[in-house]
């Protein structure tokens, strides 16, 4: 017997009594106004929540909001007008200089403030990081409690998608708070009413 057989028969001999999962725990945060909680964590990590009825007020919105801003990008076909970066690059290294970028999100979260971005509505995975500012469109329906009602509520991940909540922050350095250190300084949400 080589020593690799005797090594796999030792370890053969000598395993664990099998111990069952322990049971699955879910927690409900059964908030009173799952939107009213959403933005409150929001204003809390820096990020602004805007409700808009329909994409023309959500255009007009943005207009407000990023009046001046230049290397504006979007993958919102009815916001294409209001964009002038266009996102066909073959390179996300060409995205470095995008100012502003307004994503859809699938859902948010109202415990932390997260929102679920995927693949789906992206296409490149370093546009929610390179970009000097960060908006994201959620459907005002599209809220949930808590991170348990969230994976819940992801069927398919298959593919790429993250949670992102606020701008970027860091107080590594001196215990200072910085934000925009490592991805976006600022980010706002819309929450629309008809998508």
């Amino acid at each position: 017997m080589s020593s690799r057989d005797n090594m796999l028969k030792l370890i053969r001999q000598n395993k664990p009594d099998h111990v069952a999962l322990p049971p699955v725990i879910r927690f409900d945060s059964l908030f009173e106004n799952t939107e009213e909680k959403f933005r409150e964590t929001l204003a809390a990590i820096y990020t602004e929540v805007f409700p808009v009825k329909n994409m023309d007020e959500l255009a007009a919105k943005a207009s407000e909001l990023f009046a001046g801003v230049v290397n504006r990008a979007t993958t919102i076909p009815e916001l294409g007008s209001w964009a002038d970066f266009s996102l066909n690059v073959s390179d996300p290294h060409e995205l470095e200089t995008v100012e502003i970028a307004i994503l859809k999100a699938e859902f948010g979260v109202a415990e932390n403030g997260a929102v679920w971005i995927s693949e789906k509505y992206l296409p490149h995975r370093a546009l929610p990081f390179i970009t000097q500012n960060l908006a994201f469109v959620i459907p005002r329906n599209a809220l949930v409690d808590n991170m348990h009602d969230a994976y819940e509520r992801l069927q398919d991940t298959t593919g790429w998608g993250c949670f992102i909540a606020g701008p970027s922050k860091t107080a590594d350095i001196e215990q200072s708070l910085v934000i925009g250190a490592h991805g976006a300084r600022s980010m706002v949400i819309f929450l629309i009413e008809e998508m």
